[in-house]
This record gives C-alpha cells, sequence and structure tokens, in this order.
C-alpha cells in the first residue's frame, strides 16, 4: 500500500469520526442496531480472509476445514477451549492426511 493511500483512509476515518462528532445524538438512534452488528462483521471477514486467501491467491485447504469444525463447534454452543481445540485438531488432522 502506497503512502497515499494511508493517508486517504487515515483522512477519512478521522472525517468520520469529525462528523460523528458534530452530527450528534441525530444519527446515533438510527445507527445503533447496525452499529452494534459491525465488531462481528468485520471479525469474520478476517477470518475468511485469513483463512482462503495467501497474499493475491485464493487457497482452499486444512485451514479451511479448521474454520468450518469452530464454527460447528460455536453453533452447538462448545467452550472457547472446545472450539479452539477441535478447529486446531481438524487442521492438523487433515494436514497429516494429505
Amino acid at each position: 500500500m502506497s503512502w497515499t493511500g494511508i493517508l486517504v483512509l487515515s483522512a477519512g476515518a478521522y472525517l468520520f469520526k469529525v462528523v460523528g462528532l458534530f452530527a450528534g445524538d441525530r444519527f446515533s438512534r438510527p445507527l445503533a442496531p447496525v452499529a452494534s452488528l459491525l465488531p462481528a462483521a468485520l471479525f469474520s471477514a478476517l477470518i475468511v480472509v485469513m483463512s482462503v486467501t495467501e497474499g493475491d491467491t485464493l487457497i482452499v485447504d486444512a485451514r479451511l476445514m479448521g474454520v468450518a469444525v469452530g464454527v460447528l463447534a460455536v453453533w452447538r454452543r462448545a467452550p472457547f477451549i472446545v472450539v479452539v481445540a477441535a478447529a486446531m485438531a481438524a487442521t492438523a488432522g487433515l494436514r497429516l492426511l494429505a
């Protein structure tokens, strides 16, 4: 990423903060439901990008199976340590077999 891109993104982030400061409560009530969903959406996007990409290419490998097992464990409401251990075991097992 170039310095120009970093500066433009930084200025945009600062501009959003300033607009939010001046807008006050006018936008807080309508945007509250959306704002509460943003962290989960961003975290999910980060997991997907880290799981299926390597550089500029799309890679489908054992990491994707680990994420799938982790999602299944979360869906079944397993404790966090069980989710992590199951995802690690699935990834390691698939890498061992491949």
